[in-house]
């Protein structure tokens, strides 16, 4: 399905309509497992997208006020590398907001958002559409984790996928490889890859940014429940699970969990779950990387890393890689 929206005649909507199919299946395959887990993607939906850019203004999560110092720092030399009038795609683009500090520099051809969540995918796009009225955005709605669709309306012409925050810390290591293998073959021979990657640093910073005062990363956890109480005809209480996040060393990730605070009984779908006490599911693992590591994946994926920049801190690092 697609649409222009109406506030800005080069914004246009594609609707892959992505996780229709898949979203009461996954749940009910994870919680019927021993080892009870949900993948990530599905916090976002609308309100789960909300409370993620919340997450984004707390000072204790480091990496956006890093990141997009990095890129005002370094805009031009980016730019350099990247070249103008090129096609930039941003799978999980969310608010769009990072990508605003390089497009003047970058004057691309072409813009292909894509996110999971159609209506916050659209409120951002036309909001990005408004502010850059001279730029050709195409929203694509999709799971880029299975699928890399690139609308039909997207001009020909150098593609470079752009993946800030911390995204690609979310999928295991041969998950990982495999998603920057798709990305390799997406913009072929030539294309470019620029990626952000949250760097391996102290259990204490880590586990304070997803543990935030505010408990905006716990909302944001817990709203997970609230998305299947509302479309699986869940009887989750809110009251009785718990947000849990620790750093999990010999994994080198972030691990957030959601803890039953009591033995109970939870329906979903109309199949029943046990929880006993403490028992967890885990619903996001965020990867960190030292910087040979992430070198040395994206190789293994077919990239060649050109460039990096990180922080004077040493907390967040940003990589140009081509094909």
């Amino acid at each position: 399905m697609n649409a222009i929206c109406p506030q800005a005649t080069k914004v246009s909507f594609h609707d892959y309509q992505p996780e229709l199919d898949n979203f009461r299946q996954t749940v009910l395959n994870g919680l019927a497992h021993e080892y009870k887990q949900i993948p990530p993607k599905f916090f976002y939906d609308e309100r789960g997208s909300q409370l993620f850019e919340a997450i984004l203004e707390q000072l204790e999560y480091y990496v956006p006020h890093v990141e997009k110092q990095l890129y005002r720092d370094y805009a031009v030399e980016i730019a350099a590398l990247i070249g103008k009038d090129a096609v930039l795609i941003e799978p999980g683009s969310g608010s769009c907001e990072k990508i605003q500090l390089l497009l003047d520099a970058l004057s691309p051809a072409a813009y292909v958002p894509m996110d999971i969540s159609g209506d916050f995918l659209r409120q951002s796009a036309a909001s990005l559409g408004d502010a850059f009225p001279w730029l050709h955005i195409h929203a694509a709605c999709l799971d880029f984790t299975r699928a890399l669709h690139l609308p039909h309306t997207v001009p020909q012409g150098r593609r470079v996928v752009f993946i800030p925050g911390s995204s690609l810390g979310n999928f295991d290591l041969p998950d990982a490889q495999q998603f920057l293998s798709h990305i390799a073959q997406l913009v072929g021979k030539g294309g470019g890859l620029l990626i952000g990657v949250d760097r391996k640093k102290d259990k204490a910073v880590l586990e304070t940014a997803y543990n935030d005062p505010a408990g905006m990363t716990a909302a944001f956890n817990l709203n997970l429940l609230v998305r299947i109480n509302n479309e699986l005809q869940g009887t989750f209480d809110l009251d009785q699970f718990a947000h849990y996040a620790c750093y999990n060393e010999a994994m080198g990730r972030i691990e957030m969990h959601l803890t039953s605070l009591k033995n109970q009984s939870v329906q979903v779908a109309g199949k029943t779950f046990q929880f006993a006490q403490g028992e967890r599911i885990h619903t996001e693992n965020s990867y960190k990387y030292h910087p040979h590591e992430f070198v040395t994946l994206a190789t293994a994926a077919g990239f060649t890393c050109e460039q990096h920049w990180t922080d004077e801190s040493n907390l967040f690092g940003i990589y140009y890689c081509t094909v």
